[in-house]
């Protein structure tokens, strides 16, 4: 699997990662919200270099011309529920898209200790198309990789990109491990671990709070 860090170079992704973590910005949640949805317009521009394209006959007001246009078949796919406005980014640019949705959430069995539980899924046929999968914080990567086998019962995508916010070392070592080779992982940076909560540090705390205000 390739993994495409843009932290690697300071860009504006810098400059959103630096609002969603500082405590005295992220209090916004329609900030926060808008910077994961800036999160995934910058992601869909990325990933959009790396697609196939065709060359097409066009009418121009003036004369005939002849355009690259995206020849491949996207499905947008996200895990509730920090990830929606994550995915209405990707979507402002991929407009023609389909879409696929699952829900994922930790199942506390004790303070520290939990599973991954997927208890929705809706997804077009997947066959032969490019998944685009994302979730905001990748804390272990198993809600990742878990989402991505739940889509698999919908065919076999001929490449899958999966795009994350902040990543843990833990979570991109894991995602290593276990995912295809013919995969990509794009993430804004790569944080160096998690807490005994399995929470990412320093991350920027709970995104689905901070999007979608506290859970009970």
């Amino acid at each position: 699997m390739k993994v495409i860090n843009l932290s690697e170079r300071p860009s504006l992704v810098s400059q959103y990662l630096m609002e969603m973590r500082s405590t005295s910005i992220q209090t916004d949640p329609l900030r926060f919200r808008r910077n994961l949805h800036r999160m995934g317009e910058i992601m869909a521009y990325e990933i959009s270099k790396t697609l196939q394209y065709k060359e097409i006959d066009i009418t121009t007001p003036l004369t005939d011309a002849k355009c690259p246009a995206l020849a491949e078949r996207v499905v947008l796919g996200t895990i509730f529920r920090a990830g929606i406005p994550f995915h209405q980014g990707l979507l402002d640019f991929f407009d023609n898209a389909e879409n696929a949705f699952v829900s994922a959430y930790r199942k506390y069995k004790e303070k520290d200790t939990f599973d991954i539980l997927i208890e929705y899924l809706a997804s077009p046929r997947l066959e032969g198309k490019t998944l685009i999968l994302c979730d905001p914080m990748l804390a272990t990567g198993a809600s990742m990789e878990l989402s991505y086998r739940a889509l698999l019962t919908k065919g076999t995508p001929a490449h899958t990109h999966l795009t994350s916010v902040i990543a843990s070392q833990q979570a991109v070592d894991y995602l290593q491990r276990v995912m295809p080779d013919d995969c990509t992982l794009w993430v804004g940076v790569i944080d160096p671990e998690i807490n005994a909560h399995s929470y990412i540090v320093p991350g920027l705390g709970d995104a689905g709070d901070l999007a979608y205000g506290t859970k009970e």
